[in-house]
């Protein structure tokens, strides 16, 4: 390459650059991480609280950024703000410059870096958290900050290096492997077990329900050859750790995964009063962050867990 057509590009890239720092000039970054955050939470105050501030304040660097762009963002509307034309272009590009700029800053911070886990909550308290200590004994040096949650975070737009989920496996923010396939079966007290002396003998007992499950009694009747539809007349929560706290209580009975009751089953507090586990679609997933490079961390956990899992499935009784 000639040494005129090195200085143009060099001259052109130049040019880019002293363009991108005018263009970022004219704006303020806190109305841009505002917008972003709006877009990506859906709301005026969940913006607020990850960033800190007021609504009032959000909704102020909102105005001043559609202000500075000269276009709205968001149409104001009964249901919330809703993106618009110019909003559904403008808000990928905010989050994906974002999301570049907190890698750089990872980068910098090098091996200081802490690796940033979401985890679904039963997954953290009865199977990862128990085990940390070995995880530090194979790598001392890993930092790890366990974010504990049911919501599904983006792992696109996020901050997060790996999630562990419940679920089918079926999220388009990250590639799944499954790491443990989860039965369902019906649980009860052993004194409420009593009264039980085949599954048809649920149709007369008060069933505990949660909302929003991801086990279906339907799917356990056609497994063990159930017909009919049950009596849901026992209590309902919101929480499934309610119902189960309910069903300790001797209240009803209710329809469990494996590793949800696995400490009830162990000390005796519940017992599974049919024997037969039916298979489900359902299993806690590690899920990685597409089009994203791992980090030396994402690979060392990801490395641990596999191993512990299959450890453990060699040595459990048969």
């Amino acid at each position: 390459m000639g040494i005129k057509r090195i200085s143009a590009i060099k001259i052109a890239d130049t040019g880019m650059k002293k363009n991108f720092m005018k263009n970022l000039n004219r704006f303020h970054l806190n109305g841009l991480k505002a917008v972003e955050a709006i877009g990506r939470l859906g709301s005026l105050p969940r913006a607020a609280d990850e960033l800190g501030v007021s609504v009032s304040a959000v909704s102020q660097q909102l105005i001043r950024t559609e202000e500075q762009l000269g276009q709205a963002i968001f149409e104001r509307t009964r249901a919330g703000l809703v993106p618009t034309g110019f909003g559904r272009s403008l808000l990928p590009r905010l989050a994906d410059g974002f999301q570049q700029i907190s890698q750089a800053i990872s980068l910098v911070e090098g091996a200081d870096q802490a690796l940033l886990l979401s985890v679904a909550p039963t997954f953290a308290s009865k199977w990862l958290v128990p085990r940390l200590g070995r995880l530090r004994a194979a790598y001392p040096d890993l930092k790890i900050r366990i974010d504990p949650g049911t919501a599904l975070l983006d792992l696109a737009r996020s901050d997060i290096d790996l999630a562990i989920r419940l679920g089918s496996g079926d999220w388009r923010d990250g590639t799944p492997e499954r790491l443990l396939p989860q039965s369902m079966f019906p649980v009860c007290t052993p004194a409420f077990a009593e009264r039980l002396s085949a599954p048809a003998d649920i149709f007369t007992q008060p069933i505990i329900c949660y909302e929003n499950p991801m086990f279906s009694w339907d799917d356990w009747q056609a497994a063990t050859g159930l017909a009919g539809p049950l009596p849901f007349d026992g209590p309902t929560f919101s929480d499934p750790w309610l119902a189960l706290e309910a069903t300790i209580s001797g209240q009803g009975i209710m329809l469990a995964w494996d590793l949800f009751v696995e400490d009830s089953l162990a000390d005796g507090r519940l017992v599974a009063p049919f024997p037969a586990r039916v298979p489900s679609s359902i299993a806690y997933w590690l899920v990685s962050p597409k089009n994203r490079k791992a980090t030396r961390q994402m690979l060392q956990f990801q490395g641990w867990i596999r191993n512990e899992i299959q450890h453990e499935n060699a040595t459990r009784p048969a």
